[in-house]
């Protein structure tokens, strides 16, 4: 095989791969950022660089934990440039259980961590939220987990056992859910005229410059570019929008079926002056309503 047929196949592998590892990859840094948007752009930028890096990596290096380092690197990057808080000092723990031979006690306290809210893992230090979630959210191995963030397995075990016990008083203490934040009035509009199927009207909304991401698809630019957003929308019946607050963001949920009990995605705006100035649309990465959490 020739090294351009050698590099095509590699490009392959990964787009394919990522694809099936998206999810998962967005569960693991949605937790990490203790926000599903902000997830979904890690793992979107984790990917851009693996695909700029693969030229370089060797062959017989696994793809998947190339792929994890790769985006949990990234989410890294992000936290630290906040000033989120430093890990604690690593303690030892050699009371978790084996995971080839669990038993209900551990069963338990894997659903208690999967069952809490995405936002509340950013009040773990930054070792034991990637941990847990590696563990009890992704179940990775124990020695998985210490390969990918270069600890050992005692060290492992240690951010385990008191992550679990932190989330567990999190969840204990988190307050009664907010009461449900009115819409904007622009955000509001946008939803009526889409109801409407008033696409006219949703063009008038566009400025100049707008832009369009949908994923990994090419970012779409302008009024006229843009504007072809809502002629793709235009044949699709059925579909009703309803505005929301996500991540303290306001967004738009998209449900394809009026009586559904959750959306099938969401997207959301940036405005100026009135006129839209920016759409993430996530039609295309629906996973990410997984853990939704809506006010």
């Amino acid at each position: 095989m020739s090294t351009e047929q050698s590099s095509t196949t590699r490009d392959a592998g990964l787009a394919a791969l990522a694809n099936e590892l998206r999810p998962e990859l967005h569960r693991y840094c949605a937790r990490l950022m203790g926000s599903i948007i902000e997830g979904e752009d890690v793992v979107q930028d984790a990917l851009v660089r693996a695909l700029e890096a693969l030229p370089e990596l060797d062959d017989a290096t696994p793809l998947r934990p190339w792929l994890f380092r790769i985006a949990h690197n990234r989410a890294m990057d992000l936290l630290r440039s906040r000033a989120i808080r430093n890990a604690e000092p690593i303690d030892t723990a050699n009371d978790i259980v084996d995971p080839d031979n669990p038993d209900p006690a551990e069963a338990l306290l894997r659903q208690d961590v999967v069952r809490t809210a995405v936002s509340h893992f950013t009040e773990l230090p930054l070792h034991q939220r990637s941990v847990v979630i590696l563990k009890d959210v992704l179940d990775e191995s124990l020695a998985e987990i210490a390969a990918l963030l270069n600890l050992t397995v005692d060290a492992v075990k240690g951010h385990l056992a008191r992550g679990r016990a932190q989330l567990r008083t999190i969840n204990a203490q988190a307050s009664a859910p907010r009461a449900a934040r009115p819409p904007s009035d622009a955000v509001a509009q946008y939803a009526t005229l889409f109801n409407q199927r008033d696409w006219d009207g949703l063009r008038a909304l566009l400025a100049d410059d707008v832009k369009l991401r949908e994923s990994a698809h090419p970012l779409r630019s302008g009024r006229d570019d843009v504007g072809h957003f809502f002629t793709i929308y235009a044949k699709i019946e059925g579909l009703w929008l309803t505005p929301a607050w996500i991540d303290d963001r306001e967004v738009i949920l998209v449900f394809e079926d009026r009586s559904d009990p959750k959306p099938s995605y969401f997207m959301w705006l940036e405005w100026r002056d009135g006129q839209i100035t920016f759409i993430r649309d996530y039609r295309y990465v629906r996973y990410v309503v997984s853990d939704l959490e809506t006010s």
